[in-house]
């Protein structure tokens, strides 16, 4: 066993086929800021999530538009999905209509601690923004809710408000 332990994803790479309209979505959807190493790789652009201390969270390689749909889930292996987390349940809600105006919001899950909206950019891939109930608003039915339900956003922020802070050491995440 190794004595030491991984504690959080720090960035994700994708491939893509159009890095600025990659970038256009990322940016203006969900809120990106574009890095300034970016310049330094043709074809590549790095983007740094509102808030985050990191280098960059997203980094974009573009391939080409002869590139194919990714077959992950459904042709091959794959990645199904990267999870992001917002801070408020407010900006879940932002993020949603947001997704709704760009037509890239394609589902929205209630998982008992979690809620979770999924979208697609524009190539297609697939990815999670969700927010955590926090611990001392945790109700029983919250802990003990069983499987995936539809998220019902408007039920939510009247019970637990728009601006209730995302709890954190919550393992139930879709």
């Amino acid at each position: 066993m190794v004595d030491m332990a991984i504690f959080r994803l720090n960035h994700a790479v994708l491939y893509v086929r159009d890095v600025a309209a990659s970038v256009a979505f990322y940016r203006d959807v969900l809120g990106f800021g574009y890095t300034e190493t970016g310049d330094a790789f043709p074809g590549a652009a790095f983007l740094r999530a509102p808030g985050s201390t990191n280098d960059h969270d997203l980094g974009l390689f573009q391939i080409g538009s002869q590139a194919a749909p990714s077959g992950a889930g459904r042709t091959s292996v794959g990645l199904y999905h990267l999870a992001w987390e917002v801070d408020t349940l407010g900006d879940l809600e932002s993020l949603a209509d947001a997704l709704s105006q760009a037509d890239a919001l394609v589902g929205a899950s209630d998982h008992g601690t979690t809620k979770s909206l999924y979208g697609k950019d524009p190539d297609g891939l697939e990815f999670e923004i969700v927010w955590i109930i926090p611990a001392d608003l945790l109700t029983d039915e919250d802990r003990n809710k069983a499987g995936v339900s539809r998220l019902d956003l408007p039920a939510e922020l009247a019970k637990y408000g728009r601006d209730a802070r995302s709890g954190v050491g919550i393992s139930r995440v879709g």
